[in-house]
């Protein structure tokens, strides 16, 4: 492709407060270097913070916006026409909600406008109604809260989604692998090359890439039955498998288990499988509003007591004062 037929695609970042400064910067800089690698503007971008003011990231960083969301709706109207419109998400996304940002992001979407989210911005997406069926991506933190509070919205522990004009990444180096595959839809194979290089990243991985590490590398094991085992307990959170029945699927017996689980993770499997329910529980309670008993109730917990009492055991703390302890750090 001659430099000559490139048209210039404009971004809008909206920076949500706290927004996730790796997310955000894994987008910017693809773009940048697309630039360079095609000499000349390929791309530009402008950031809105909500009101204005300079937008502040997690890691206490801030950047001057370009223009306010009011303004960023006026420019819009006025004909200066986004290609793409981005959600930067934050921790606490869940509790963030901004009705002239979810109507703005509606309307764009009826427009057919690009739009997308980097890391939990897909939160936002959501909650403007845009994801409804959906296939989206979000960070895997947040997944379980997410699916649970939309469940009309198909999302993946993928690195990102591509449907139709919406772009969703699970965040991190992701936003990295998205911009490469917007990169090549609008320039090509060759570019998106030079842009790895540049990036020091040997390739842009498949949208279907796992976000987490696979268990293998996670927990250090090689045992090929005690990680299936482990996957079984994982995919079954909200109704928990007895030993007998993971023994039946395993094609173990129930002492065989045992012995595996005292071996190489030094616990029993009724134990193990306890701290992974009250795991996700903890992702639940500081990434959800969902009360507590519900949440007792999609880990497998037959009552809130005996919940808060397990939790107690394991974190040092109640699940009342997770959520107290959620709340001093988003204040």
């Amino acid at each position: 492709m001659q430099p000559e037929s490139i048209r210039e695609r404009h971004f809008y970042f909206v920076l949500i407060p706290n927004f996730t400064m790796i997310a955000f910067a894994m987008a910017v800089e693809p773009l940048r270097i697309a630039n360079r690698m095609a000499g000349q503007s390929a791309y530009r971008w402008s950031l809105v913070s909500l009101d204005g003011e300079p937008a502040r990231a997690s890691n206490g960083m801030q950047f001057i916006a370009d223009m306010s969301l009011k303004e960023a709706r006026e420019r819009v109207r006025g004909g200066d026409r986004p290609d793409h419109v981005f959600i930067c998400g934050s921790l606490g996304i869940e509790r963030f909600r901004d009705r002239n940002l979810n109507q703005w992001i509606a309307s764009l979407d009826r427009q057919n406008f690009g739009i997308g989210a980097l890391d939990t911005g897909a939160w936002v997406l959501a909650d403007a109604g845009v994801l409804d069926g959906r296939r989206c991506a979000i960070h895997w933190e947040s997944l379980p809260a997410f699916s649970e509070r939309f469940p009309e919205a198909e999302v993946y522990a993928d690195l990102f989604e591509a449907d139709g004009n919406c772009y969703t990444c699970a965040g991190g180096t992701a936003s990295l692998d998205m911009m490469l595959h917007l990169i090549g839809e609008h320039l090509d194979e060759q570019i998106v090359t030079k842009v790895c290089e540049q990036a020091l990243t040997d390739r842009m991985r498949s949208p279907t890439d796992r976000q987490r590490l696979p268990l293998r590398a996670r927990l250090g094991l090689q045992n090929t039955k005690l990680l299936f085992i482990i996957e079984l307990m994982e995919a079954n959170i909200a109704e928990p498998l007895s030993l007998v029945e993971i023994a039946r699927y395993a094609g173990l017996s129930r002492r065989q288990i045992e012995r595996l689980f005292r071996r190489n993770l030094g616990r029993s499997p009724a134990r193990y499988y306890l701290e992974i329910r009250l795991d996700r529980a903890r992702h639940l309670l500081i990434q959800s509003d969902a009360p507590i008993v519900e949440v007792a109730v999609a880990c497998g917990f037959v009552s809130a007591s005996h919940f808060s009492k397990c939790y107690r055991e394991l974190y040092g703390r109640s699940p009342q004062q997770e959520r107290q302890g959620r709340e001093k750090l988003l204040a």
